[in-house]
């Protein structure tokens, strides 16, 4: 056979076989999907369609600390479960952060670990570095702002919010509007934080926000804690995790938390008719913004399942169910540009002043490490 016939022969032959599963004419093999527990992907599992069929075949979901009252999650676990036939069961509800850490540790075994967590910023960087997520990146993994994400897809942000001051005016006469305002002797035995800040995210970022607003930094969370030292000693401070159920009641009729809980409370005391008439102000003295974090269980029981909520989490009907309770969704800007932004419920959304800025996962370990260890002493003790 001539020298260009025998060419051609090779040629044809190599593109006949380069469709084939392993590779011809010194290709490498072709990869095949990879089992959702190590999946970094959709696509690395096989596509949607794959996961999605994994997903269903396991059935279920395990979740920790995920109150339906909190950035609307009885909505988006209702439209999981519906849209995927996936049955999620939620463990303590009324969990903190730091729960959801400790049971990523504790249940390794057995089935019973949660198979993704939602946690505060500080949270989320400290699971990261203990090596309890697996890496896998959203199908809106690019859309996601660079300092709203871990480098390595372990966790990245998805909701967020702004400290804000909640109300009940019908006992209180005059609603505080500022972290100053809080010195007042008028709120004696009112003000509460959501929580204790060596567990809980919100709390921690309401001593944060007060830190700004009493000559702090992000390199320095300590006027934080002396500010509610000082409310603690002259008893305008009450260590009471404020809730709903202690907002009605009476018991924190001032609470410190996030502009979406506070206004989605608003909103639940007004439908359910309510003896409270909530009011939320965003502190210019004290302005600070944060995120919260999803991730996925390195040893995740339910692999493909875990996966699945995070693509249905950041999905823009996701996104959007986060603004429809005030939450600020973390893919906002890219929605707004692609047209798929829920406008009218954006448009509820409070006013801010100025672009938002957030302490880097450096300056957020040591301001934890200083709440760790110097807030039971000055507050509570």
């Amino acid at each position: 056979m001539p020298a260009s016939r025998l060419r051609t022969a090779f040629v044809a032959a190599c593109l006949a076989l380069s469709a084939a599963p392993l590779g011809a004419c010194g290709d490498k093999p072709v990869a095949g999907p990879r089992a959702p527990a190590v999946a970094t992907s959709a696509a690395d599992a096989g596509g949607m369609a794959a996961l999605t069929a994994a997903a269903k075949k396991e059935g279920s979901l395990n979740a920790i600390a995920l109150p339906r009252d909190w950035a609307n999650y009885g909505a988006l676990i209702d439209g999981f479960e519906k849209k995927y036939g996936i049955k999620v069961t939620v463990e303590n509800p009324e969990g903190t952060s730091q729960d959801e850490i400790n049971a990523l540790k504790e249940r390794r075994d057995g089935g019973r670990a949660p198979d993704v967590i939602d946690v505060g910023g500080s949270f989320a960087q400290s699971a990261a570095r203990q090596g309890l997520l697996a890496p896998y990146r959203v199908a809106a993994f690019d859309q996601i702002p660079e300092d709203q994400k871990d480098p390595d897809a372990r966790w990245y942000n998805n909701y967020g919010g702004y400290m804000s001051i909640g109300c009940d005016a019908k006992r209180v006469k005059t609603c505080p509007s500022t972290f100053a305002d809080l010195r007042k002797p008028e709120y004696k035995g009112q003000v509460a934080l959501n929580g204790d800040p060596t567990k809980s995210g919100s709390a921690f970022a309401g001593v944060y926000a007060a830190a700004l607003a009493n000559g702090g930094s992000f390199d320095n969370i300590q006027p934080g804690i002396d500010f509610f030292a000082e409310l603690r000693k002259n008893g305008n401070f009450i260590p009471v995790a404020s809730s709903p159920a202690t907002i009605e009641t009476g018991r924190t009729p001032i609470s410190i938390d996030w502009d979406f809980l506070n206004l989605g409370y608003a909103d639940a005391f007004r439908e359910k008719g309510a003896d409270v008439d909530w009011r939320t102000a965003i502190p210019f003295d004290g302005s600070f913004a944060e995120y919260y974090a999803n991730g996925v269980n390195k040893d995740a029981p339910h692999p493909a399942a875990a996966r699945l909520w995070q693509e249905w989490v950041f999905s823009p009907e996701g996104q959007n169910l986060r603004l429809g309770a005030y939450a600020r969704p973390v893919l906002m800007d890219a929605m707004e540009k692609d047209g798929t932004l829920d406008k009218t419920a954006a448009e509820k959304l409070p006013t801010v002043e100025g672009t938002p800025t957030f302490p880097t996962e450096g300056q957020t370990a040591k301001a934890r490490e200083t709440v760790n260890r110097g807030w039971d002493e000055a507050v509570s003790g």
